[in-house]
């Protein structure tokens, strides 16, 4: 790829992968058999191993899997949940879904995950739980947000939509709590071909309920013993996910790498969002400048993509209103200099060497402008 090529802000498509794709797919066509079959069962447990969990339910998306699992720890109506102003406004929403209200809460302004502070700061006695979001890939401060929970009496469902095999401090994410969620969107570290989630936890009650509540509350086929919903992995999702999950992995390890390189290679006067702990995987590398939108657009001038995320805090939007949510000044400060730089297993050193020499150069001559 030439200095001039277009470098998009990522790339979907199958690659080394494309053989175990199509293999998989073509195993579920000709078994004809598409729905909570052998394909999810065993994507299940391949992933519960993978994430060294003792049980994954394979659910429709991401935010299904965050409102299952409250749903399974009887947190609904009259309850409240705290979760973070910077994140992907479905985090929030999946907590309405179950029907608890969320309570939106600042992050810390060096890894703009959930600050422990903030949350213990809005605890009250209809406080049931936490949903801690693994921002980009970073882990949250699970050991302070643990100690808030364990004096409050408060589950914790980690949102581990960003995180496929994060760690920290060397623990797996996601097995010290009630439960854990993961998104298979496109994007993700181990994404599908279409939508897809999990819950995994420790708790076999929790995983039998989750069990029921996606498959429209039945114990047994036609016997519907709660009002569940319909959020069932499919099992062409399944066996892509199974067949990809053999690369996820190496796939981390050279998302580790990409970082950094752009960590070494980038200015001074870029700041890059702060790494906590090696257990990080960077789904996603954000930096933070006061002329963001200038910076992107000088990159797409110069063929690289990027992408925001996220320009609006849940603390801001339109669809939290009606929760009276507190200022956020940490989480909206940094929604309006984030820009996220290309990364992902695909890339090379050189293309990495090309955004950060761009990024460099647009910081200079801003500075002497």
């Amino acid at each position: 790829m030439t200095e001039s090529s277009p470098l998009p802000f990522t790339d979907l498509r199958p690659g080394e992968d494309a053989p175990e794709v199509a293999a998989a797919i073509a195993r579920v066509i000709e078994r004809g058999w598409f729905v909570l079959g052998p394909e999810v069962e065993a994507f299940e447990s391949a992933f519960a191993e993978a994430c060294a969990a003792r049980f994954a339910v394979g659910v429709g998306n991401g935010t299904d899997a965050i409102t299952l699992a409250l749903r399974a720890l009887d947190i609904g109506s009259g309850d409240e949940v705290i979760v973070p102003a910077l994140t992907a406004a479905f985090t929030g929403l999946a907590v309405i879904a179950s029907g608890a209200t969320p309570r939106i809460v600042d992050v810390e302004p060096g890894t703009l995950t959930l600050d422990p502070e903030a949350c213990a700061a809005v605890v009250t006695s209809r406080t049931k739980a936490i949903v801690p979001v693994h921002l980009y890939g970073q882990p949250a401060e699970m050991t302070a947000i643990r100690r808030i929970a364990d004096r409050h009496t408060l589950a914790i469902v980690e949102d581990c939509c960003q995180a496929h095999l994060a760690t920290e401090n060397g623990v797996p994410i996601g097995t010290t709590s009630h439960a854990a969620v993961f998104s298979f969107y496109p994007t993700k570290n181990l994404g599908g071909l279409g939508d897809g989630g999990a819950v995994i936890t420790g708790d076999d009650a929790i995983a039998t309920r989750v069990r029921r509540l996606r498959n429209g509350g039945q114990r047994d086929r036609y016997h519907h013993v709660e009002p569940g919903v319909n959020s069932r992995l499919d099992e062409l999702q399944a066996a892509v996910l199974r067949a990809r999950l053999h690369f996820l992995p190496a796939w981390t390890a050279r998302r580790r790498q990409l970082a950094s390189l752009y960590r070494r290679q980038l200015s001074d006067a870029v700041t890059a969002v702060s790494e906590r702990d090696p257990g990080h995987v960077y789904h996603l590398f954000p930096v933070r400048l006061e002329a963001r939108d200038d910076l992107s657009a000088y990159l797409a001038q110069a063929g690289i993509g990027t992408l925001i995320h996220y320009p609006v805090p849940l603390s801001d939007q339109e669809a939290f209103a009606a929760y009276k949510p507190e200022a956020c000044p940490v989480a909206s400060k940094a929604a309006a200099e984030l820009v996220s730089l290309p990364l992902h297993p695909r890339l090379a050193d050189t293309d990495i060497a090309r955004v950060a020499r761009t990024v460099n150069a647009f910081v200079k001559a801003h500075s002497e402008a």
